[in-house]
């Protein structure tokens, strides 16, 4: 089962936004509602999911159930 709701927590202010993950594409930037710092993907993960969400993103989740 693919989830696609994901919790971003902002390094900067640790405000938290629950998210809408798309299907079929990775999401590399992300601008937080409460500071307006704008998240990009940590080093060597695909997207801001990857990197501040709750869980992978669905791309990531379909690799691993492969």
């Amino acid at each position: 089962m693919m989830i696609t709701t994901a919790t971003i927590t902002c390094p900067q202010c640790s405000a938290r936004y629950e998210e809408t993950m798309p299907l079929d594409a990775c999401v590399v930037v992300y601008q937080c509602r409460a500071c307006g710092a704008t998240l990009r993907p940590k080093a060597g993960t695909c997207c801001v999911f990857c990197s501040y969400g709750s869980i992978p993103c669905p791309p990531k989740q379909r690799e691993g159930a492969a």
